[in-house]
């Protein structure tokens, strides 16, 4: 089976309630009709990209029952989900995000919590 883009991000694990953000090209003209320098935009404190992964969400510590010590040990993990989906339009902050590089593509780690904002496409 030959991997491609899509399969190889399928294989990533996001962990906690961290999301997989990859960034949204910025307009490199402002409203008035001036052309930005690249690192203008990517300096700003808020960015905005698609959510492309998710983490399970936050977990939820587990009820230890000590009255049957023979009884094996479940060690199933709860989690309270995310709000953010995949292919949300996030808008965050930068000083919450880790940039990483993934085959040669930027995307950014970022914790629910930097979040500000989600859009999203609802089906009709």
């Amino acid at each position: 089976m030959r991997l491609t883009e899509d399969n190889k991000i399928k294989n990533l694990v996001v962990v906690g309630d961290r999301v997989l953000i990859r960034p949204k090209m910025a307009s490199e003209k402002t409203s008035s009709g001036l052309y930005l320098p690249p690192g203008v935009q990517q300096k700003e404190k808020v960015q905005q990209g698609y959510i492309v992964k998710t983490g399970p969400g936050y977990p939820i510590p587990m009820h230890v029952e000590d009255n049957e010590p023979w009884k094996e040990k479940e060690e199933t993990v709860k989690y309270i989900p995310l709000q953010a989906k995949e292919g949300d339009l996030a808008i965050f902050l930068m000083n919450g995000a880790h940039e990483v590089i993934y085959e040669e593509e930027k995307y950014y780690i970022v914790s629910q919590n930097s979040i500000l904002m989600l859009e999203r496409e609802e089906e009709l």
